[in-house]
This record gives C-alpha cells, sequence and structure tokens, in this order.
C-alpha cells in the first residue's frame, strides 16, 4: 500500500463506510415498511377489538334486562303460586270438614237402621223421644 497515495486509500475507506451506510438503510427501510404495515394491522384490530367490546357492553345490558324481566315475572308466579297454595289448603280444610260431616250423618243412619235391641219400655220411650225430636229438627231444618 505505500504505492497508493494517502487520498485514494482514505476515498476507497469513505466509499466501503457509504456503501455500508446505504446498505444499512435498504434494511432499516425494509424494517421499516413492515413495521407501519403491523401498525395498519393492529389499528384494524383494535378497531375491531373496540367494536365487539360495544357489542359485548350491548348484550350485557340486553341481559341484565331480560334478566331483571324474568326476576319479575318469577316473583309474579311465586305470588300467584302461594295465593294458589293458600286457596288449596282452605279447600283441603273445607272438605275434611264436609267429609267429618258425612261421616256423622252415615254413622247416625246405621244405628238408626240397625235392628232395634231389646230395651226396657223406658228406654224405648227416651229412643221414641229422641227420634221424635230428630225428626222435628230435621222438618225445622228443611223449612
Amino acid at each position: 500500500m505505500m504505492g497508493l497515495p494517502l487520498g485514494i486509500v482514505v476515498e476507497g475507506l469513505v466509499s466501503v463506510l457509504l456503501l455500508l451506510t446505504i446498505g444499512y438503510a435498504i434494511v432499516l427501510n425494509e424494517r421499516l415498511k413492515r413495521l407501519h404495515a403491523d401498525r395498519d394491522t393492529l389499528k384494524q384490530a383494535v378497531a375491531e377489538l373496540v367494536l365487539a367490546t360495544d357489542k359485548a357492553d350491548r348484550a350485557v345490558s340486553e341481559l341484565r334486562q331480560t334478566a331483571t324481566e324474568a326476576e319479575l315475572a318469577l316473583g309474579a308466579r311465586l305470588q300467584e303460586a302461594d295465593r294458589f297454595a293458600v286457596e288449596l289448603a282452605n279447600h283441603v280444610t273445607s272438605g275434611q270438614a264436609v267429609m267429618a260431616r258425612i261421616a256423622r250423618i252415615l254413622e247416625v243412619s246405621r244405628e238408626r237402621d240397625a235392628p232395634p235391641s231389646p230395651q226396657t219400655p223406658a228406654n224405648r220411650a227416651q229412643e221414641a223421644l229422641k227420634r221424635l225430636r230428630t225428626h222435628q229438627m230435621e222438618k225445622g231444618e228443611a223449612a
């Protein structure tokens, strides 16, 4: 290298450094293009995410409204069921009272239809008076 002037060596080194800088600039330019493309894709993804979030918010509010309506409807049905339960209990109680009356009527009817037992004349007289009173009370109730 002794025969080359120093200016040419320096210019050669500057040329090599300039070529390396240009190459590196090209590589950086490609990376920046990819970054911009990724940025646009990212913007689009963010926009889609915002849209999906809005839809989810609306769906949640609709679900809350539906749950509130269902709760109100269920409450009304439960109140109605409670009323029916009370009414049914009253009917059952009335039915039991009617059955008890029917049982007493049957009991009295069987006693009347039973063959007379050997009784003393005093007992027969009391029995006849009893039947007469019962008969009069039945007539009075019928009237």
